[in-house]
């Protein structure tokens, strides 16, 4: 099983190699011939060296002097081989490097346009640090043998040429030297049988172990506001131990063999000295052959451990290709067609006979409902209703298993590719903005001039605070806006989505954190404004709720009942039972407030100062 298993490795890993050389068949070319160069030098300094012994160093043991000529002839060609091979070097490591960084770059940008590529149903299977990792860790591993890879195709012309150069020397210490070949062979063999099924567990405790502390720092909150630190400190450090373990067998390994392969070589030389030193007593061969003999063997270690490198690097390589492609594979794109939606009026939204599940559980079923342009719409429900599943099918970021949503009367998988996301937009319950600016968070790129985003930020109801920041618009909010309370962050997303203009503008209980008389004025704002947009809000709060046209209530994946909040006040029980729970609740928290309790992250504190 263990052959099969590093046979199987080497073909993957020789294919792998195989994609990077079609893919730079030029570069590799150049660099081939750069390591041929240094390989061809490499021996010719063999022969200078012997030509040297032989007409430079034996004259003056033996007539006590030696011709200038000889002398300069010797050192021409010493210094000449060296230079040729510097440039082999030089020439071999820069195109070796560049290839390899160009395959690494071009697989991160491939794996991450297929994220972009895929619906947010596949990203929902697949942990965020997984993912990373496939972009970071495993493109790097996939192209590690590229380093190596010249320099080992160009040193085989080196040993060839040295093996050709000492059969024409001297064919008996060659055929001694070579003895040495077979056990080579076997060593590298059994060498590439341990060290495989070793690599290939450390890449993968590489990606489990940036999978775990991409969690932990993600959910950093979590972790101290519920005292997880030394549970979450455990927890990466025994996956930390295992990949420390992991790498230390690799090493026990490699620490092993390398000694190994490089004292072949050494005992062929001294083999061949033995030998070559009978010979020369005897006549049969000259000192100068016999240095270039023994010279060539001491070179032939470096190209044996070349070859090494590649096979090394190659289990590793394979796990990391392995993965990348598991991505690049993946299925699950979404079509588009080709309508458009450039009206400039507020967009009618339709949700006709949608269900959704997640793998065998059924979320939404058979949801439908409508929004006349201009209105705005409340979705009501318990936790575990759909209200945020059915956000994600109003944006599209899924489609419905069965049904549709349509935008005008145009199902939303009809319209052309950028089209939805000019018309609508989202502002999620879970805030992020960018380690940016105020003004690069909300224009992200848009030609917008400075009127624009004030505009939207008085939408918004944050031109308050904002201007009371130290550089205004120019004032950096700190990584996901560390430097802004919870209220700030989404009056700034908020402003974001307003500042396109969408025609259909979905707040998932996006003014959670806002006070409600703020929260009224945004939304009056939105409706009043010159340019007013179709609004959907995902809401809990009674003030909420009450500035809606219409609510409809979810229940149990399900449209239980619509209509006005009046309306579903007096019929519907399990409406009625939800608000006036939040109402009940935010009725405690003001009595809290009235006994001189604060209220944290409310916008009547954050007006002053960011948090």
């Amino acid at each position: 099983m263990a052959n099969k298993v590093t046979s199987a490795v080497m073909r993957q890993g020789l294919r792998v190699l195989g994609v990077a050389i079609r893919t730079e068949k030029a570069m590799f070319a150049a660099a081939v011939v750069a390591s041929a160069l240094y390989g061809g030098m490499t021996v010719a300094s063999a022969w200078a060296l012997g030509w040297a012994t032989e007409h430079v160093v034996m004259p003056a043991f033996t007539a006590g002097e030696t011709a200038a000529g000889a002398m300069w002839t010797g050192v021409l060609l010493i210094l000449g081989t060296a230079l040729l091979k510097s440039i082999g070097v030089a020439g071999r490591r820069i195109l070796a490097g560049v290839i390899q960084y160009r395959m690494q770059a071009r697989s991160r940008r491939d794996v991450t346009k297929q994220y972009l590529r895929l619906p947010l149903a596949w990203h929902h299977r697949h942990p965020t640090g997984q993912l990373l990792s496939n972009a970071s860790a495993d493109a790097e591993a996939a192209w590690a043998p590229l380093a190596p890879l010249p320099m080992a195709v160009g040193v085989v012309v080196m040993l060839l040429t040295a093996a050709v150069g000492m059969l024409l020397t001297d064919l008996m210490l060659a055929l001694v030297g070579f003895l040495i070949f077979p056990a080579i062979a076997v060593l590298n063999l059994v060498y590439q049988r341990r060290l495989s099924p070793l690599a290939t567990r450390a890449q993968q405790l590489r990606a489990e172990v940036s999978e775990i502390a991409h969690e932990s720092f993600d959910g950093a909150l979590v972790v101290k506001t519920l005292g997880r630190e030394d549970l979450e400190t455990d927890r990466f450090r025994r996956r930390a131990h295992e990949l420390r373990d992991a790498n230390i067998a690799v090493g026990k390994v490699r620490g092993l063999f390398d000694p190994l392969l490089e004292a072949l070589p050494t005992l062929g030389v001294l083999a061949v000295l033995a030998v070559g030193a009978l010979r020369l007593s005897t006549g049969s061969i000259e000192a100068g052959q016999l240095v270039q003999v023994a010279y060539l063997f001491t070179l032939l270690s470096f190209p044996i451990r070349a070859l090494g490198w590649v096979l090394a690097e190659l289990p590793r390589s394979v796990v990391g290709w392995t993965r990348v492609q598991a991505v690049l594979d993946a299925e699950g794109s979404m079509d588009y067609g080709q309508a458009a939606a450039d009206r400039d009026e507020p967009a009618a939204l339709a949700v006709s006979g949608v269900s959704y599940s997640y793998g065998d559980a059924e979320v939404l079923h058979d949801v439908t409902f409508d929004v006349p342009a201009g209105r705005t719409v409340a979705l009501v429900g318990p936790t575990g209703s759909g209200k945020s599943t059915l956000v994600q099918l109003l944006v599209r970021l899924v489609d419905p298993d069965s049904g549709r949503v349509a935008l005008d009367g145009v199902d939303l998988r009809d319209l052309a590719y950028g089209k939805l996301a000019e018309s609508v937009a989202l502002v999620p319950q879970q805030t992020f903005l960018f380690d940016d600016s105020v003004r690069g968070n909300i224009a992200l790129d848009l030609p917008l001039d400075d009127d624009e985003v004030w505009g939207a930020l008085r939408v918004a109801q944050a031109d308050g605070f904002v201007t009371r920041l130290g550089d205004g618009l120019d004032t950096r909010v700190g990584e996901r806006g560390a430097s802004l309370s919870g209220g700030q962050r989404q009056r700034l997303a908020l402003a974001r989505a307003v500042v396109r203009r969408p025609r259909l503008l979905i707040l998932d209980d996006a003014t959670s954190s806002v006070d409600p008389q703020v929260e009224a004025k945004i939304l009056y704002g939105l409706r009043d404004r010159a340019q007013a947009s179709t609004v959907v809000v995902v809401a809990y709060r009674m003030a909420t709720i009450a500035l809606a046209d219409e609510v409809v209530f979810l229940e149990h994946g399900r449209v239980a009942d619509r209509g006005t909040h009046d309306e579903l006040i007096k019929r519907c029980e399990g409406y009625r039972n939800l608000v006036t729970a939040y109402e009940r609740e935010e009725a405690e928290r003001a009595a809290l407030d009235l006994d001189g309790s604060t209220q944290l992250g409310t916008d009547a504190e954050e007006e002053g100062v960011s948090a």
